[in-house]
């Protein structure tokens, strides 16, 4: 089944709706902040409590298992009630949230109850909301509009590990972490109350006949759940925020464990974020060009090139350049890649509710692969092993998308 051709074209949509994306990036980047910036407060966390790296990333591991369980929830309530409500209270709960953390006292048991609350804060920010408002209003440039929303995370990559480690050097960690809430939530909120409104945020009166006059095409949520393709996407998205989401979770311990200084570390960092933008672009324009299946399956194989280079570059700074370069390509791809596939398998009718599935197989990938790699660390007292598993995952989740027929609710090519 194919979706209608008499939709507007490209350049219309972009006219019409060209700052949405915008901020919808910002708040997805909102979204992950406790993600991509607590790679710079692991070590002086461990430092100052005498913890273990497990004992530290704990937190983001058990904040990320419930955003997994609401994560459907979630989703079916931005189906019914738009995205706009939950993105405007979830970016300040989230940073008041990220900000608390400077709180923590040494007690593992208070540590655990700042995660707890920054796991609900979260939940009103996570990728669902971003991404349906941004369904609603493209279609001809989805891939685009997707991959610009979703830069969110590069920007986040590029800016939090140099944010935090700047803070933290000129304040310490405590300290660091309300200041960085402050500057993001000063940074962001203005922009996404003025512009981000999907089609489905409108007055209520406008709403109901908007819907009645163009009724959404898709998949019902059990025909979704059911469908081989749905379980193929589920074990992409797992096997693949396992591994990536932990190497940039770690990426600044992995080079100061050989000897870097936290600025150069987060400095090389930076580039796994500035990659990450060109990779969300190119990936999006290359959805929007080819046959989604194959170009996730290509990107999604970026990660084992990068494994082989962090376990046999040393200290050699081209080199863990070059694996910062590949991680954030791929890193530009993967949720772009999940979202548009959706769309095209299972169209928009229940997308809140579909993709909320599918973000749970990506909260449990993220929430379970850093934890995994820090227990790694603890045992072996290196990341080698770690990488070794990432080069057989990231081959299974290729494999995965490869694999997948094409899609029923595409649109023609150039229209």
């Amino acid at each position: 089944m194919l979706m209608g051709t008499d939709k507007p074209g490209a350049a219309t949509e972009w006219r019409r709706h060209y700052m949405l994306p915008i901020a919808a990036a910002l708040g997805y980047a909102t979204s992950v902040i406790h993600i991509y910036g607590l790679g710079p407060y692991i070590q002086p966390i461990s430092d100052q409590f005498g913890w273990t790296r497990t004992q530290v990333t704990v937190g983001l591991t058990l904040s990320t298992l419930v955003q997994a369980v609401f994560s459907v929830p979630i989703g079916l309530m931005v189906d019914r009630l738009g995205p706009r409500i939950f993105g405007l209270v979830g970016v300040l709960l989230t940073c008041g949230a990220f900000a608390l953390l400077g709180t923590a006292t040494g007690s593992p048991g208070q540590w655990y109850l700042l995660w707890a609350l920054l796991a609900l804060a979260t939940l009103p920010v996570q990728a669902t909301i971003w991404t349906s408002a941004v369904a609603t209003r493209f279609e001809a440039s989805r891939g685009l509009a997707f991959a610009i929303t979703l830069c969110g995370a590069s920007i986040a990559v590029a800016i939090f590990p140099l944010m935090g480690s700047w803070l933290i050097g000129q304040y310490g960690w405590q300290r660091a972490a309300p200041i960085q809430a402050a500057i993001w939530a000063a940074c962001s909120f203005p922009l996404i109350f003025l512009f981000f409104r999907g089609a489905r945020d409108r007055r209520r009166g406008e709403a109901v006949a908007a819907t009645a006059a163009t009724p959404a095409v898709g998949s019902t949520l059990a025909e979704g759940v059911r469908s081989s393709i749905y379980h193929r996407l589920l074990l992409a998205s797992l096997l693949f925020t396992f591994t990536i989401i932990a190497l940039v979770v770690h990426f600044v311990p992995i080079l100061t464990d050989r000897g870097a200084d936290p600025m150069r570390a987060a400095g090389i960092a930076s580039v796994v974020g500035l990659c990450s933008i060109i990779g969300r672009l190119a990936t999006g324009l290359l959805l929007d060009r080819f046959r989604g299946s194959l170009v996730g399956a290509g990107v999604f194989l970026l990660p084992a090139a990068a494994s082989l280079l962090l376990l046999g570059a040393g200290n050699n700074v081209a080199l863990l350049i070059a694996a910062a370069a590949l991680i954030g390509l791929t890193l530009g791809a993967e949720v772009d890649v999940i979202v548009y596939l959706t769309t095209q398998h299972f169209g928009l009718k229940t997308f809140g509710g579909l993709y909320g599935g599918l973000l749970m197989a990506l909260s449990v990938g993220t929430a379970t692969g850093p934890l995994g790699a820090s227990a790694i660390f603890d045992r072996f007292g290196n990341y080698a092993p770690f990488l070794w598993i990432t080069l057989v995952l990231m081959v299974g989740s290729s494999l995965a998308l490869a694999s997948l027929p094409r899609p029923a609710f595409a649109r023609p090519r150039g229209h």
